[in-house]
């Protein structure tokens, strides 16, 4: 038997698709059949944003609700993970969302620089988004965008404000934050294991680096995210068609490194949620 491996699609991202990849799926019907395809590829986690008309991010809650009713209808248990990144609302507003029903978000532990813009996340936003998943039971996955986001999620889990065992996702490659640098993957990797080894953990490779950090964490015995959020080309020759091609050349992957796509059921044992209601 092989050993599953989490496959996590982020579909979407803050980045208007202009600026982007003309692939990446914007609407609501976009973004449910981009998923489905994907959920069909392999995946088994949908990190998702949404955007207003204009294509600018959005917490709107309504937006959230319509693409989380079409994911649980084409996409029979599919863990469903929603951002409260900083580019899709203010302050607690981009928590706005947490009532509907996902089963995951994301969570990031600390502020630090992106390409353009300081991602602030102030000590009082992440303890009242916390809260806020606490109250919802919604899985947090801690974003690690710098070592010491990982210290700092420990610290809120000795607090009681975050569940163990946690889900930690180290992003590496973002320009101006955490390098996509073997070394320092393997002592994130580590210390998480060190510190609290009863965590489960991924890794996002962006840009030009996700290919290569799938395979380190196929090779650590991790889980591994793909899509066009994190990801504007396969290679320098051409642009990535579909979240679901990524997907599958994720999975093609994981046989080589005697692993397979976890199922929607395996995954939700692995990360202790709940199993589906329908």
């Amino acid at each position: 038997m092989t050993t599953p491996c989490i496959i996590t699609v982020a579909i979407t991202g803050s980045v208007p698709r202009k600026e982007h990849n003309p692939a990446v799926p914007i609407t609501v019907s976009e973004q449910v059949e981009s998923t489905h395809a994907a959920f069909e590829a392999g995946a088994s986690i949908a990190h998702v944003h949404v955007r207003n008309d204009d294509q600018t991010p959005t917490s709107d809650p309504e937006r959230f609700a319509r693409l989380l009713e079409g994911l649980r209808r084409h996409c029979p248990g599919m863990i469903v993970q929603f951002s409260t990144g900083g580019r899709s609302g203010q302050g607690t507003a981009r928590g706005g969302m947490l009532h509907l029903g996902c089963d995951m978000a994301s969570l990031s532990t600390g502020s630090c620089n992106f390409p353009s813009i300081i991602y602030e996340n102030p000590p009082e936003l992440i303890r009242f988004l916390a809260r806020k998943m606490l109250d919802h039971n919604v899985k947090p996955e801690i974003e690690v965008f710098d070592l010491s986001m990982l210290y700092q999620a420990l610290a809120l889990a000795d607090e009681g404000l975050l569940r163990r065992p946690l889900h930690v996702q180290f992003v590496m490659g973002v320009k101006n934050a955490m390098p996509a640098v073997r070394q320092a993957f393997d002592f994130m990797v580590d210390e998480v294991t060190r510190l609290a080894p009863e965590s489960t953990w991924v890794a996002a490779g962006i840009g030009r680096h996700q290919l290569e950090v799938n395979r380190w964490c196929l090779e650590r015995g991790g889980h591994c995210r793909t899509g066009l959020e994190d990801n504007v080309r396969w290679d320098a020759s051409r642009l990535a068609a579909s979240n679901a091609e990524l997907v599958a050349r994720l999975a093609a992957l994981c046989a080589s490194h005697d692993r397979h796509p976890a199922s929607a059921a395996e995954a939700r044992a692995i990360l202790g949620l709940a199993p589906a209601t329908s």
